[in-house]
């Protein structure tokens, strides 16, 4: 997944000279885990270049840029690195459309690694999508597989409003597939099936989608039909594919690596009893993270973020009512 998102980027500094790659290491280095890996020398160092470790002063450049008519592609190089620039996020970022009424557009994309599942340190494995999403104006996006990360990253930089846009580290270079090598996108706003089943609806994304996928698979040796969704955006979110699943099935699963209260998997849930709660033959079950620090380092790490084993366990609880 790592080489298509390096690929897309690689596209859309050719196609349009206004993209500008920038953060901390991606320039020289080519990032921490390698996805900007020979841009700046293809492009040059006024075009995908270095920052000073300043997270709010990379997102805050990023808005200028943005304002200016550029279609600047900021790296925070960890999701967890993120939370110094929650002012520039919050107080600039979503509103600029608003607050122009719509005279400005602010094209942005912020590109983060975020999730578990590869034991590294403290404030590297954090899941924080639903403080962004809670964030009028800007998109957020999570894909799962190359096909989507290079299509859907394409979608974010074409886009005119600011889009955030997750990166699962655990699927970097755990996951490989044929991708397109021309351009192609994958809309915005689109959830995909992953499997089709009709006993039980697991709605899912990013780094969840494979943990997900094995329950399914363990859940159909067992005889039950689990239907996968990878929301792939969650907003806009598709919300008529999960409707439509919901209704055919009855149960719903809802898993996410992020803490138990507050976090996206809640919003899921809350839209499915709002819009179809006479369909449910059971209640919605969340399988997340717990209410504290991901754990760093330790196989603890193995307790924390959920695995097919839990998953499967919720699937067994809902076919049980």
């Amino acid at each position: 997944m790592v080489a298509a998102i390096n690929d897309a980027l690689d596209v859309a500094l050719a196609r349009d000279p206004d993209v500008h790659i920038f953060g901390e290491d991606v320039g020289v280095m080519g990032g921490v885990f390698r996805a900007t890996d020979g841009l700046q020398a293809k492009y040059g160092a006024e075009r995908v270049f270095d920052t000073p470790l300043a997270e709010a002063g990379i997102v805050g450049m990023g808005i200028g840029m943005g304002l200016a008519g550029l279609k600047p592609v900021a790296e925070i190089q960890f999701a967890g690195f993120l939370y110094p620039a929650l002012d520039q996020i919050l107080s600039h970022l979503g509103r600029f459309r608003h607050r122009t009424r719509s005279r400005y557009h602010l094209p942005m994309v912020i590109r983060a690694p975020y999730g578990g599942g590869v034991h590294t340190p403290e404030q590297h494995a954090d899941s924080p999508e639903a403080i962004l999403a809670h964030t009028p104006g800007v998109k957020v996006v999570i894909p799962s597989t190359p096909a989507d990360a290079r299509g859907l990253l394409l979608a974010a930089i074409a886009d005119p409003d600011p889009v955030f846009f997750f990166e699962a580290i655990k699927l970097y270079r755990s996951v490989k597939e044929e991708v397109p090598t021309d351009y192609v996108t994958v809309p915005l706003g689109q959830a995909r099936h992953v499997t089709r089943g009709d006993d039980v609806t697991v709605v899912c994304y990013g780094g969840m989608v494979e943990v997900a996928t094995r329950a399914a698979e363990a859940a159909r040796q067992a005889g039950i039909g689990v239907e996968v969704i990878d929301l792939r955006t969650l907003v806009p979110m598709d919300t008529d594919t999960v409707l439509e699943s919901v209704q055919k099935t009855g149960r719903v699963v809802v898993v996410t690596e992020a803490p138990r209260t507050g976090g996206f998997h809640s919003e899921i849930s809350a839209t499915i009893a709002e819009e179809a709660i006479e369909f449910l033959r059971a209640p919605i079950v969340r399988v997340t993270g717990y209410d504290a620090p991901y754990p760093p380092f330790t196989a603890i790490e193995d307790v924390y973020r959920p695995s097919a084993v839990r998953v499967a366990r919720a699937v067994r609880k809902v076919m049980a009512y």
